[in-house]
């Protein structure tokens, strides 16, 4: 596989994510740990499926601990760092801070043997940084004391996407189809998290359903198994500054679903995103020109 054709799937897994915030407000009152039990539950079967299919479940499985320890305190730390964030800070600040992680991926990338940081990757990554902030302070964040815990949550959990992302790049030699493994793990800490501190809630009707099977599906699901495709053999720096996008398309679905409005923040803050991943995505298109 060719790291461009990489690259592109990884996109392909920002775009998902975009739907994130759209299949959960769908999803009705369901607790967040629950709805993430239930979602990896899908994305990790659907993706044992798969691997069942070729027959190498043992395989598949039988990763070194340090894979299992990054692909599950990954996902599943990532997770319940950001629904925490959400307990105790409002969505729009909780986010701002929680969206550092694509700088901090396009930074963290340069210590990845053989790979270059250059500078219009910095300066992609930054334009996308100063758009997302603006998008989200357009939307009426702002700070108090009280919300520390929530912000310093968000604030760790960028960090560890971050690395978890780079790391998966160290670990090349772990099969995608062992995200699937990942997956069912993180749906089963998230369950008893649940059972700890949550009441269950089942979804009452039909859309519901459809929204928690296709969040599992897509953006807790494929999602991740195209990120680990896109990390580990396509251009990191790229899929960093691209990760702008994902808060972007998530406002516009929400707009579009009349969820949210449009307005001139929104409309600034697309043109640093797309700006940021053009010029962070500059080498793509030399390399296509050539």
């Amino acid at each position: 596989m060719s790291q461009r054709t990489a690259t592109l799937i990884g996109l392909t897994a920002i775009l998902m994510w975009s739907l994130l915030a759209l299949l959960t407000v769908a999803t009705g009152a369901i607790p967040a740990f629950q709805l993430a039990a239930m979602t990896f539950a899908v994305g990790g079967v659907v993706g044992m499926l798969t691997v069942l299919q070729r027959g190498n479940v043992l395989q598949v499985l039988q990763q070194p601990v340090t894979a299992w320890a990054v692909g599950v305190g990954g996902l599943f730390g990532y997770h319940a760092l950001y629904f925490l964030a959400l307990r105790f800070a409002p969505p729009a600040e909780a986010g701002l801070l929680n969206y550092l992680w694509p700088l901090l991926i396009v930074l963290f990338s340069a210590f990845l043997l053989g790979e270059r940081l250059a500078i219009h990757h910095v300066i992609g990554a930054a334009l996308g940084l100063v758009g997302t902030a603006l998008l989200l302070v357009g939307n009426g964040a702002s700070f108090a004391a009280s919300q520390l815990p929530g912000l310093v949550a968000a604030f760790v959990a960028a960090f560890v996407w971050a690395i978890y992302s780079v790391l998966s790049r160290r670990l090349k030699a772990v099969p995608t189809d062992a995200v699937a493994g990942f997956c069912l793990a993180t749906s089963g800490l998230a369950a008893l998290v649940h059972l700890a501190v949550e009441r269950t809630v089942w979804p009452d009707n039909a859309m519901q359903w459809l929204a928690v099977t296709g969040l599992g599906l897509g953006p807790v699901g494929a999602a991740f198994y195209a990120w680990d495709i896109g990390m580990k053999r396509g251009d990191i720096r790229v899929l960093g500054a691209a990760s702008y996008a994902t808060p972007l398309l998530s406002t516009a679905f929400l707009i579009v679903a009349g969820y949210a409005q449009p307005s001139a923040a929104i409309a600034v803050a697309a043109l640093l995103i797309a700006g940021g991943g053009l010029v962070a995505a500059k080498d793509m298109f030399l390399l296509r020109r050539r």
